[in-house]
């Protein structure tokens, strides 16, 4: 196999068109609990907690495994991973129809988050496709196969109501093991495990792929990611069980409000990926959580009667949204994080280009997880509250905790570089004209501290506008 100055482009364009396809039935696969849930839910007579535990387990297996698959995926190629993770899902999802307790369902839907587990190896495998100033975009166009959960809405109320939730289990799983075929036979291996079995070169092991999760820097990446990702999976969800309940919606309708959410919050994270080449991640990040912040204040504010003494009497009046606004706002609060997801990303593979496996798959576990933790908690608050909107109050409580600690994260490192830069001038103003870095400390008591030049070239990258703080 070729270097990569010598793949062509349209071998990128294809292996990054295959790989986002794939992804996308994955997460059609993953998110399948959004809808025949509903149903479940009814047959089984189960809770909102109870029912909130159930669509977030193949969140759970989805996101656990991510590391482990990342890993592999470097290790042993990324298209192999790939397939096999599309033919363990299908058989997993067919097998959900042999289901009837809820212990089942809840052992059943383990198999099925498989499938969520294909994020981790496809950010390996695009990423060695593509030089450093295109993985922002690449990634970002990848990354788009989150729609697949608006598929799902879209598609599955129609299969259920005609055919029962079975057929929607069949019919999902006979799309997964359709593309694993596909993507095996019309995809290559990457070029850096080519070059490694021309070379004879191994890769890496398992613990020292693990080595960057020793950085403060990764778990920062992985805050940001609970959010914007595990926030955008737990609405994904939810949203048809909510519009369901407030609205008085039927699951078909329901479904395809869903997916107005998810599809903005799929779509645009290509362009997230292109504003973060060429902003910068911070400024994509500062809009994400801004944006984010102003919608699900909005959002969180629950449907109130009001009541005012006025001269004449009690003037009488409610405050509530519609299903239309609502719509409307949770399509914008999509389109932030898709920004966010895609800025999340995009440094991965510029910091860490020989264990993006390892490093992407600790992100998304993390993200991932709080796909699985968001809907329970979704469920618990209802049945602890009362009050529809806590959903979006917890997310509001999430947003601008992040986005406090990254502000005051940058200022922090900024004012440790305005210290050193202050250390370095001359004593008298006079002196500016002829003074030298070699004139540093020179008629001071104090000698400047010694700059790390790895810290000092990652800190003028970040203030320039080129990364996350560290």
């Amino acid at each position: 196999m070729q270097a990569l100055d010598q793949v062509t482009p349209a071998q990128q364009t294809r292996m990054l068109a295959l790989s986002t396809i794939a992804f996308t039935v994955c997460f059609a696969a993953w998110t399948i609990f959004s809808i025949i849930g509903v149903q479940i839910k009814k047959d089984l007579g189960l809770n909102d907690t109870e029912f909130g535990l159930l669509v977030g387990t193949p969140i759970l297996t989805g996101s656990l495994i991510r590391l482990v698959l990342g890993i592999w995926a470097d290790q042993f190629g990324g298209r192999r991973v790939f397939t096999l993770v599309m033919v363990a899902a299908a058989v997993a999802t067919w097998l959900l129809t042999y289901a009837h307790t809820y212990e089942q369902f809840l052992l059943a839907a383990l198999g099925v988050g498989i499938a969520g587990g294909s994020f981790a190896v496809g950010i390996a495998y695009v990423s060695k496709w593509y030089p450093k100033d295109k993985q922002g975009t690449a990634l970002g166009i990848f990354g788009m196969g989150n729609v697949g959960s608006a598929v799902t809405k879209l598609l599955a109320p129609f299969v259920m109501v005609a055919f029962g939730w079975t057929m929607v289990a069949k019919v999902w799983a006979l799309g997964l093991l359709v593309m694993a075929a596909l993507f095996w036979f019309m995809t290559e291996d990457d070029p850096d495990l080519a070059e490694r079995r021309r070379t004879g070169r191994k890769a890496e092991g398992f613990l020292a792929q693990l080595e960057p999760l020793k950085k403060l820097q990764v778990w920062r990446f992985s805050l940001y990611y609970f959010f914007v990702f595990g926030g955008f999976v737990a609405l994904a969800l939810w949203l048809p069980r909510y519009y369901v309940g407030v609205y008085g919606l039927d699951i078909k309708t329901a479904g395809m409000l869903g997916a107005l959410y998810s599809i903005p919050g799929s779509i645009f994270r290509a362009y997230g990926g292109h504003l973060s080449d060429k902003f910068g991640a911070r400024k994509i990040m500062y809009l994400t959580f801004f944006g984010a912040a102003v919608t699900t204040f909005i959002l969180s504010y629950p449907a109130t009667d009001y009541v005012v003494h006025g001269i004449n009497g009690p003037i009488s009046f409610t405050l509530a949204l519609g299903f239309v606004p609502f719509t409307i706002l949770t399509f914008i609060l999509g389109f932030f994080m898709s920004l966010g997801k895609a800025a999340v990303y995009k440094h991965i593979p510029v910091y860490y280009p020989d264990r993006v496996g390892s490093v992407g798959g600790v992100v998304g576990l993390v993200g991932g997880l709080g796909g699985f933790v968001l809907p329970i908690a979704f469920g618990a608050l209802n049945d602890l509250i009362g009050v529809w909107t806590s959903c979006f109050m917890l997310l509001f409580l999430l947003v601008t905790t992040a986005l406090i600690w990254m502000h005051f994260s940058i200022l922090a490192m900024e004012r440790r570089a305005a210290r050193e830069r202050i250390a370095t001038l001359p004593q008298l103003p006079e002196m500016a004209e002829i003074h030298t870095p070699a004139h540093a400390g020179t008629l001071s008591e104090a000698t400047p501290p010694a700059r790390d030049p790895t810290a000092a070239e990652a800190e003028r990258r970040y203030l320039e506008g080129g990364a996350l703080p560290a």
